[in-house]
């Protein structure tokens, strides 16, 4: 294990060890026990308790537990007197834990239910659609979304009046689109999580047959007309042998690629396996190594001719005749087919999933609205709009200087208990720019300052975590100290166990006797190809032959007649060994896959340590344990530990 991989561990591993929920009892303030000056209330030492250990509390556990409590407090208190708490690296670190631990409160959590619940019923079907695109930039200027919102509803009124949809998406193709040309905007069948949120939503409230409204996406504005709606087919689990070719193939290399894959489905037919000949022939050497097998998948996720080939096989073990993608020739095979999982199955990959798509905004942008809400956002957009006068073009170079904003410092909006000035937004803008095609100088900066209010509110929100959730700031007590923890242990222990190899060896001199060799055989195993080899290897033997020679001798006609393995072998290591665990040489041993095995047992060594070099993993640890208990008796000796047992017979 890595360092980095155990201060992860540690980290985790603390935060189990630390944690806080309301205590209901008259006690819960008394104080159990003093770690130096460091005062342990019952109510800190019982949380910690019951979220290690589920049984009921016996005078047996509770002791056990005092202790290992004492020294990681004694451990903390060493940390925070070493000043390790402030130091740049540490917060840098537990400021990064905090981001992470704080994005699950950050985010309307009945809106993410709902959104899961929502992706979910949408996954039950499949809809099939096509669609019109007029391009359009995110930041476009007013009067050019104007004019792409004008042409698309001007494409839906031609389609409306019966115009053909196809030729009409052909037509709105951006020079280049080669697939909508080709297709006539018809994406085929797709189901929730497959395209953009707005889109599917859209997809997903339109009928059959009917052509949407407009609909703004990233993209730009879209109209669809829904072909139909089916119920969701689930997911396939297939092999497949595929033949590449390519549009730009010649004429011959085309009739190869053909010959090639009908050769191979007449092999199949006579009895070849599937997956030897994926292995060997496929093009596809990603999934060749698997015998052809692809990742599950389901609707939208493969090219539409191989997904219905794939769907149309009914019987495990089925392959279809070849057939053609634009990637080549395929020969699919049918492995497993499954219906979509139930919801509770689903959720976590849906939670993950969904926390990476468009839609995990709407619970973000739920969250703000209730913030502003909540912590009373009063705003004077009146200071906003005086930024318009200073902006100029720098902005769109991101070259833009706050300094030009330097009269303006009034106040632009109050949250909760602080104000934000103009200042601060003006610091905001030259932080926040960068290079920009050029757009309207009003729009640009209500655009950043509704940003800036968002951002803002949310680190608002963040910064008020620790007193709206104790369990929040138990956690980030938990990640604080298991940092300290590490960083502290690392120095005293584990790292200096590393270094310190004159240490360990003295440490290994003085309790050599804890890593013994067990008693092992001294042996040589020879692998017979077949029983002709074996007879001449017996006859080298005789002839009092090394193992090199004998090698050297039997393997002159080929290096597969004969393998050997000599060495100290120990029990349980091999088990034709196991079985002639005395000086001798075997029978025969015959084999599963018709080999021929001898064993030579020379001689039987006697118990005796290992040499540091074979011990050096166990002497390590045992070494570490050893500078963990001297610096904990250290620690003691330096912090006195005082304990109210009155108190203490009061835990619950």
């Amino acid at each position: 294990m890595n360092m980095e991989m155990l201060k992860k561990s540690i980290v985790c591993i603390t935060a189990s060890l630390i944690v806080s929920s309301a205590i209901a009892q008259s006690n819960k303030d008394a104080v159990l026990m003093t770690v130096g000056n460091t005062k342990v209330t019952v109510a800190e030492f019982e949380n910690v308790y019951h979220k290690n250990n589920t049984k009921e509390v016996d005078q047996k556990s509770l002791g056990d537990y005092i202790d290992l409590f004492v020294n990681f407090k004694l451990k903390v208190k060493e940390a925070e007197d070493m000043g390790l708490d402030t130091a740049k690296a540490f917060k840098e670190e537990l400021a990064g834990y905090r981001k992470q631990l704080a994005q699950p409160y950050l985010t309307d959590k009945d809106v993410n239910e709902k959104l899961l619940e929502e992706t979910y019923a949408r996954m039950k079907e499949d809809i099939n659609a096509s669609h019109i695109l007029v391009k359009i930039n995110p930041n476009a200027l007013p009067k050019d979304t104007l004019e792409a919102y004008n042409k698309i509803m001007e494409y839906r009124k031609r389609a409306l009046k019966g115009e053909d949809f196809a030729a009409l998406a052909r037509e709105s193709a951006a020079k280049g689109d080669q697939s909508a040309k080709e297709n006539g905007g018809n994406l085929g069948y797709f189901s929730a999580l497959a395209l953009v949120y707005p889109f599917e939503t859209m997809a997903y409230t339109t009928k059959v047959g009917e052509i949407s409204m407009p609909v703004r996406t990233s993209y730009g504005y879209h109209i669809m007309k829904i072909h139909d709606r089916r119920p969701a087919q689930g997911e396939v689990l297939v092999a497949h042998i595929m033949i590449k070719t390519t549009p730009n193939m010649n004429q011959e290399d085309s009739l190869n690629a053909y010959t090639k894959v009908t050769e191979l489905y007449n092999k199949l037919k006579a009895g070849g396996k599937f997956d030897e000949l994926a292995t060997q022939f496929s093009d596809d050497k990603t999934s060749a190594k698997k015998g052809g097998e692809l990742p599950w998948f389901g609707t939208g996720k493969m090219p539409a001719d191989f997904e219905k080939a794939s769907f149309a096989l009914k019987n495990k073990g089925e392959y279809c005749q070849p057939m053609r993608t634009k990637y080549g020739w395929h020969i699919i095979k049918l492995i497993d087919k499954r219906g979509i999982a139930s919801f509770e199955e689903m959720k976590n990959d849906l939670k993950a999933k969904v926390s990476k798509d468009s839609r995990s905004q709407v619970g973000r942008t739920s969250l703000i609205a209730k913030a502003k809400a909540e912590y009373k956002l009063k705003e004077n957009l009146k200071m906003r709009d005086e930024f318009y006068k200073v902006m100029d073009s720098s902005i769109f170079e991101g070259k833009w200087e706050a300094t030009k904003a330097a009269k303006l410092v009034k106040p632009i909006f109050t949250l909760g208990n602080k104000t934000y000035t103009q200042k601060d937004f003006a610091d905001y803008i030259n932080s926040h720019q960068s290079k920009r095609a050029k757009t309207d100088f009003k729009m640009l900066i209500d655009q950043t300052y509704k940003q800036y209010v968002d951002e803002t509110v949310v680190a608002y929100e963040e910064s008020m975590l620790d007193s709206k959730y104790p369990e929040f700031k138990a956690l980030m007590q938990e990640y604080r100290d298991g940092i300290l923890l590490f960083e502290l242990t690392d120095q005293k222990v584990w790292s200096k166990a590393v270094k310190d190899t004159l240490g360990s060896k003295e440490f290994y001199e003085k309790n050599k006797n804890n890593y013994m060799w067990d008693e092992r055989a001294d042996a040589t195993i020879y692998t017979c190809s077949d029983a002709k080899i074996a007879k001449q290897v017996r006859t080298l033997m005789k002839k009092k032959k090394t193992e090199k020679e004998i090698l050297a001798e039997v393997n002159k006609s080929s290096q597969l007649n004969l393998q050997t393995d000599s060495k100290l072998f120990t029990k349980g290591e091999n088990e034709f060994v196991d079985k002639n665990w005395t000086p001798a040489t075997s029978a025969d041993i015959l084999t599963a896959d018709k080999k021929v095995v001898i064993v030579v047992v020379n001689k039987l060594m006697k118990p005796e340590p290992k040499p540091y070099n074979d011990a050096k993993g166990m002497v390590t640890a045992d070494y570490q344990n050893y500078l963990e208990k001297q610096w904990v008796d250290e620690l003691k000796k330096k912090y006195p530990v005082s304990i109210d047992k009155n108190v203490l017979s009061t835990v619950k």
